[in-house]
């Protein structure tokens, strides 16, 4: 089983924001890792759009089995369906990562702190400079 570690940032709320990850194969070796600018935005917004981006980048590489660990509670715990999408401005992305998911054949969430997360957290940062 794949995993992609996503992690979205964004320097004031709003601000200037990146998103970011990294996919490794099974063995635990990097296989891809992204960022992109998100403009000016919220971190959830951010955080969204980094798992929305790394599902993409997984469905690219014709990844079936997919681990997804951010630490962002929020996006996790809407994405397992234990917590409802409230905020308008994240319902359109929180659907279009619903619909990626699809895609896979196995696909679970987990949250990890920030700690563990260094790797995706400095591809969002980059993110956010490639932008100035």
């Amino acid at each position: 089983m794949h995993t992609l570690y996503f992690d979205g940032a964004s320097r004031g709320n709003p601000g200037p924001a990146g998103a970011g990850g990294v996919i490794y194969d099974a063995s635990g070796e990097e296989v891809d890792c992204y960022s992109l600018s998100m403009g000016k935005t919220t971190n959830n917004v951010a955080e969204y759009g980094a798992m929305l981006a790394g599902l993409n980048r997984c469905k690219e590489l014709n990844i079936q089995e997919l681990a997804v660990f951010g630490d962002s509670n929020l996006v996790i715990n809407q994405m397992k369906g234990k917590w409802k999408v409230k905020s308008a401005n994240l319902q359109s992305i929180y659907t279009q990562a619903q619909e990626v998911a699809q895609y896979f054949t196995s696909i679970s969430y987990t949250h990890v702190y920030r700690k563990d997360n260094k790797r995706a957290d400095a591809m969002a940062n980059l993110g956010i400079d490639g932008a100035n």
